[in-house]
């Protein structure tokens, strides 16, 4: 940065709104904000030099850009509230408990942890202490200071404090990796930072400590069980409110609290990982499936059928076995009846890839051929720790709407744009009308070269601009093989789900030896697309449960109606609306039972059905029915065909519809 500076003494610092300031070197970013505006003085709570997020202590020694950030900057304030709310709890525990020792305290989604040494368990009780101990703190508004050590002064420090968690930290980090301490008043931690000015810039009122939890040091289960205390923390006491709201109204609509009020499923320990469908969950299971079937089809998609089991070679062979064997299941089969004298390696499929790669490459392939879509609904198996495993959201034995197209180079843009047309269509379908895409380019670990990743990174965010749609960088997070695109839903709580996929492969078709014959009559090599639109079937349900709090729409619900009598003396008219709803396709339980009708309704109403019709002898006498929708208190009465007709149009798939209304 060149900017002709009257004295090398000086430095210049660029603003925000292009602006050029210049102050002393070695002035801090806090004596900027302070000779900007007193307000600024007053709120600034940390900086970005360069886009870096620094502390405002930070002094400059050259020429920079810089960005003062106050607590209207939400998301930078939130990550710096938290990680000093982890420290003040660290420092409340040690002033309480001054034997326990000290490990880690990150910031988290929505708040912070801080796991502890301590042999006596931390009580309900303890935790209101610490956070009464936490505001304390804060009220005294102490410095926040750093210092960079080096690593023998550092490990000295902490050998003698008696922390030889923190010691291990230290040894572990990277020779070249600046060592800094933190202080918050007189208490300190290791940490890389930054921080706000003082403690007192933690609003008191918008932090809450939420639970403890066991915690192994570092994940492992040969170390040590920690205590993790768990809290909460915003900007202020409306968003703390707003976030306990929230979590009450995430609560509600938990899929596993519907799935049993639903009766649509269970979970239970001899099947860890695996689901147990009832007769109402698996219809709800086939309608989807049904569904994307005849989407699949009338996108010229080719449905097929693999193996659950098959031998590691292919696993070697396609790279799997290298990149991914530690997830996937392992069956051995004695093969020593049939005079051999060792047992064969065989896996559960964690994914059908290589299995589709088997089917194309049957029979001499020709560029007319292509592009060539093989679709099919997958079972697949991987070895998820029991930690990570959550309802039917994660699960160890799930069923993929898997596609694989194989296509030319110049076919990726095309396949691209159609694809998403399809995967937002049925999106719509669900309610879901809006969606965000990530970009997830090359991993760490990962097969090709980079000349191919640098082709098949190209190739896939020209075809998705091409396609008309933007997308944010995942940094790192692409498939082993290939980028990938994930396809991020919004629910009705605001959370984010990340349900499609789509895939660029270079590397795969060719490990296998796949190939066609193009016009010339040579072998090449296709592109190899993966793609999903709900990706793991159980995991979209979790969310289509979630997102609606139970509440279906009426196409998709196991049980569209329920027609519930009010007297037995109705038998006859109720054999007449029963058939008339059921020539029609509609799926309808009946309740006859000798029971009055408010019981009937509350009962039916707990397990969300979508539709109670009401009849007795008024209504038979009028060849009428009373409709009572869920979640509504008002009902209607309507002529029985009338009924009918209304219900039908809504009770339909989208694509049945749509079809219905084309023709």
């Amino acid at each position: 940065m060149d900017y002709n500076l009257t004295k090398n003494t000086r430095i210049a610092v660029k603003f925000p709104d292009g602006s050029l300031k210049e102050f002393n070197k070695g002035v801090t970013v806090y004596e900027i904000a302070s000779s900007l505006s007193s307000s600024l003085k007053k709120n600034a709570i940390a900086c970005s030099i360069n886009d870096k997020l620094s502390d405002l202590t930070q002094k400059l020694s050259d020429n920079c850009s810089i960005i003062i950030h106050t607590m209207t900057d939400k998301e930078i304030a939130l990550e710096l509230i938290r990680h000093d709310c982890a420290h003040i709890l660290a420092r409340a525990v040690q002033e309480m408990w001054p034997d326990v020792k000290v490990t880690i305290g990150p910031v988290i989604e929505g708040g912070f942890f801080y796991d502890f040494d301590r042999d006596e368990p931390f009580s309900e009780n303890d935790l209101v202490k610490i956070e009464k101990k936490m505001k304390e703190i804060i009220a005294r508004r102490d410095l926040v200071r750093t210092e960079s050590w080096d690593r023998e002064k550092a490990i000295e420090y902490y050998k003698e404090k008696n922390e030889p968690y923190k010691v291990e930290l230290i040894e572990d980090i990277p020779l070249n990796e600046e060592i800094t301490m933190y202080w918050h008043g007189y208490w300190q931690d290791l940490c890389r930072g930054p921080h706000l000015m003082h403690t007192g810039q933690v609003p008191p009122d918008a932090f809450k400590l939420t639970r403890v939890a066991g915690a192994y040091w570092r994940g492992d289960s040969k170390n040590k069980m920690l205590q993790r205390i768990y809290g909460v923390a915003f900007r202020n006491k409306e968003e703390l409110k707003k976030h306990f709201v929230y979590i009450e109204e995430a609560e509600k609509r938990d899929h596993r609290k519907l799935g049993k009020e639903m009766d649509l499923f269970h979970l239970q320990e001899e099947a860890v990982g695996s689901v147990f469908w009832h007769p109402n969950g698996w219809r709800l299971y086939s309608i989807i499936q049904n569904y994307m079937s005849r989407r699949l089809e009338s996108n010229r998609y080719l449905e097929v059928k693999t193996p659950q089991i098959v031998d590691r070679k292919l696993w070697e062979a396609s790279g799997h076995w290298e990149k991914f064997k530690e997830n996937m299941f392992i069956v051995e089969v004695d093969e020593r009846e049939k005079g051999n004298n060792e047992k064969k390696i065989n896996a559960l499929k964690p994914m059908n890839c290589p299995c589709h790669v088997q089917i194309f490459n049957q029979g001499i392939k020709s560029y007319r051929d292509l592009p060539l879509r093989m679709a099919e609904f997958g079972s697949c198996h991987r070895n998820e720790p029991s930690g990570a495993l959550h309802g039917i959201m994660r699960v160890r034995a799930f069923l993929q709407d898997d596609a694989h197209i194989f296509c030319t180079e110049s076919q990726v843009e095309k396949e691209t744009k159609e694809f998403i047309d399809l995967l937002s269509e049925v999106y719509r379908d669900f309610g879901f009308n809006e969606f965000k895409i990530k970009f997830s380019d090359r991993p760490k670990i990962r097969a090709g070269t980079d000349k191919i990743w640098d082709k098949a990174e190209e190739s896939l965010q020209k075809a998705t601009v091409a396609a008309g749609y933007n997308f944010s960088i995942n940094k790192g997070e692409g498939a082993f093989y290939g980028p990938k695109l994930e396809f991020v839903l919004t629910d009705a709580l605001g959370r984010d789900w990340q349900c499609g996929t789509l895939q660029v492969d270079f590397v795969l078709p060719e490990r296998l030896n796949a190939n066609y014959i193009n016009e010339f009559g040579e072998k090449k090599i296709p592109v190899m697309l993966h793609r999903a639109i709900l990706g793991s079937f159980e995991r979209f349900i979790g969310i289509l449960l979630e997102d609606s709090g139970g509440n279906l729409p009426l196409w998709l619900a196991p049980v569209q109606l329920v027609i519930a009598t009010i007297t037995t003396k109705v038998e006859s008219y109720l054999n007449t609306v029963t058939n008339a709803f059921r020539q029609n396709g509609i799926r309808i339980k009946i309740d006859n039972r000798n029971e009055k009708i408010n019981y009937k309704i509350r009962e039916h109403s707990l397990t969300k059905t979508p539709i109670i019709l009401v009849i007795g002898e008024k209504e038979a006498a009028s060849n009428t029915v009373n409709i009572r929708r869920f979640g509504t208190k008002q009902s209607e009465t309507l002529d029985l065909d009338k009924a009918c007709e209304e219900i039908m149009i809504e009770a339909y798939p989208p694509d049945l519809n749509l079809n219905k209304k084309s023709s």
